[in-house]
């Protein structure tokens, strides 16, 4: 509606002569004057047109104009209409005060002057044109707000999609260059650990190639064996912390009292560090129990142990220190709220600037030359803080020294810590008929070797069909069978025995499968590499002890034997490799 535009006013009177009267006053204002001889007339053009004032004579016949005014009011589309009435009569207070309570914006009394009508009207057509005007405005201006935000809207979206697309593409090229460095650190690495192995492997082979040639005594026999089983645990340690950094290393969480097991460790740390460290062990007091694995804990602490002896070549001071830890919602980040125990490794060494502690953590780093580090050891301690649900924390200053912290969270309160006893014999069981599934002949062939030395009659089968033949053909007391064949899985094989032969007891023999707890369905497991005295025990627990077990003599190693697996995890990764010395002659 624009500003000259005619509204429309409603002039109410039963005498046609006021309302001539009315027009001719109101004609000089332009707008369309309606006229309307009675109320139900009147009612009739509001409900046909838009009517800006509406003037009501007081005294009607059949409806006055307050009965009128009621009527308009009540109606949603005219609560805000302006009514105007005009009388000769009713001109008390009284009357006028009832017109306004019935909704009136003024009261004319007759006679008129058509001056002061003129103005009154003029006022509220022109309020209610600029009201309209007003209405139109906003509308357009909420069309286009709506037309606005559906654009911006649209424009947001697609921003978003953008910065998904661009932020896709960058973890893609973040995920590259990782893989870049990886092998980068591979490469580096591989001069480091094929020297490593090389002595390894230099130590197994001439143990073994001196003790085939024949040993001066059993004393000299006993120490070409101890030689290349030592040798053969640093390999498997070697390759448990490759494991661990790869945080896919399976973890065997327990209920860990830590101030036991760091006194429990406390005479092979100190020959390990050697006499020019001094070692100080502070826990406070009423420490919880941690859940844990405590083998890997105690590799951690070790690793940690042997960096802290690296940075004091002159002699230090080394503190193993625990204390309770409440921990709040996003105070240490990637951390959940709830009680920790911190277990911190303090040591008075050189320390680190701040880019080698940015590094510390990085797979394959090591400060030290080649052969001398292979820099897992600090990052396995990462992977076991965050596989067991923890964190770890570096601090460091030159010329100070390094701590580094470890956050356990604390065991279930209605747990009780217990580590098993450590055995150095092997438990004997009756002798029995063992199945032995395995598609590596070396490997079986060391097993078999081993079975037998314990008294166990043993039959052997390449692939899980062959083993299901067997099984159908003669009965066994116990099958030992390995995961990774191919054909059957050793999982589905021990499926297919519990379905077929009820109650025959089933050993898994696995070396790393990519096969989590639970995945293996509760089977009793061997852990490669094993030594005999794990497979005694094993084997006497699922088949039954003899009152009074028998000592195991160890057996020179054959090429298909495999290591076994450290429980104090990583007792020898601080020794050298044995030399071997000939002796002319």
């Amino acid at each position: 509606m624009g500003d000259n535009h005619q509204v429309n006013i409603l002039l109410v009177d039963d005498q046609p002569a006021k309302l001539l009267s009315y027009e001719v006053m109101l004609r000089e204002l332009g707008e369309n004057l309606v006229m309307a001889g009675s109320a139900k007339e009147a009612l009739e053009h509001l409900l046909k047109k838009e009517i800006a004032v509406i003037l009501i004579d007081v005294c009607m016949p059949e409806l006055d104009g307050f009965e009128l005014a009621a009527m308009i009011r009540n109606h949603p589309r005219f609560q805000t209409t302006a009514i105007i009435f005009v009388s000769a009569i009713a001109l008390t207070d009284l009357d006028r005060l009832k017109g306004y309570e019935y909704g009136a914006v003024d009261y004319v009394p007759v006679p008129v002057v058509p001056e002061l009508l003129r103005a009154k009207v003029r006022v509220f057509a022109e309020l209610y044109r600029k009201t309209r005007l007003l209405e139109g405005l906003n509308a357009e201006l909420e069309r286009r707000v709506a037309e606005r935000t559906a654009e911006l809207a649209q424009a947001n979206a697609e921003l978003e999609r953008r910065v998904e697309e661009r932020t896709r593409e960058r973890e893609v090229a973040l995920a590259q260059v990782h893989e870049m460095q990886k092998l980068e650190s591979l490469g580096q690495l591989t001069g480091g650990l094929a020297h490593d192995f090389n002595n390894l492997l230099m130590a197994i082979l001439g143990n073994l190639d001196l003790l085939a040639k024949g040993a001066p005594d059993e004393a000299a026999a006993a120490r070409l064996v101890d030689g290349a089983i030592k040798a053969a645990e640093r390999g498997a340690m070697l390759t448990k912390r490759m494991l661990a950094f790869a945080r896919r290393q399976e973890l065997r969480p327990e209920t860990v009292d830590v101030a036991r097991l760091v006194n429990g460790m406390a005479d092979m740390l100190r020959r390990s560090l050697g006499p020019a460290i001094e070692i100080n062990l502070d826990f406070a007091p009423g420490l919880a129990a941690i859940r844990v694995d405590p083998n890997q804990l105690e590799l951690s602490l070790l690793n940690l142990a042997l960096n802290s002896r690296d940075a004091m070549p002159q002699g230090g001071r080394l503190t193993i220190a625990a204390r309770s830890e409440k921990v709040e919602g996003g105070r240490l980040q990637n951390l959940a709220a709830g009680d920790y125990v911190c277990l911190a490794v303090t040591d008075t060494g050189c320390g680190m600037d701040e880019v080698t502690l940015k590094r510390a953590a990085e797979p394959f780093f090591t400060t030290k030359g080649v052969g001398k580090g292979t820099g897992l050891g600090l990052s396995m301690v990462y992977g076991l803080a965050a596989q067991s649900g923890g964190l770890t924390r570096i601090s460091s200053q030159v010329g100070v020294g390094t701590t580094v912290e470890l956050f356990l969270p604390v065991a279930p309160a209605a747990a009780a810590p217990s580590r098993p006893p450590r055995s150095d014999g092997a438990a004997a069981a009756p002798s029995s008929s063992v199945l032995l599934v395995d598609d590596d002949p070396m490997v079986a062939g060391g097993t078999v070797a081993m079975l037998r030395h314990l008294g166990h009659r043993v039959i052997e089968a390449s692939s899980g069909a062959a083993a299901l033949e067997i099984l159908e053909a003669q009965p066994v007391d116990l099958v030992i069978t390995d995961h990774a064949m191919p054909g059957m899985s050793g999982v589905e094989l021990a499926e297919r025995i519990r379905r077929s032969h009820p109650g025959l007891p089933v050993i898994l023999a696995t070396g790393y499968a990519d096969l989590a707890r639970g995945e293996d369905h509760g089977l009793p497991r061997l852990d490669k590499p094993y030594r005999l005295e794990k497979l005694a025990a094993l084997i006497a627990s699922l088949i039954g002890e003899k009152p009074t077990p028998r000592a195991v003599t160890p057996l020179p190693l054959a090429a298909s034997e495999e290591p076994r697996e450290s429980r104090s995890g990583g007792g020898f990764s601080a020794e050298d490799v044995p030399v071997l010395r000939r002796t002319s002659g």
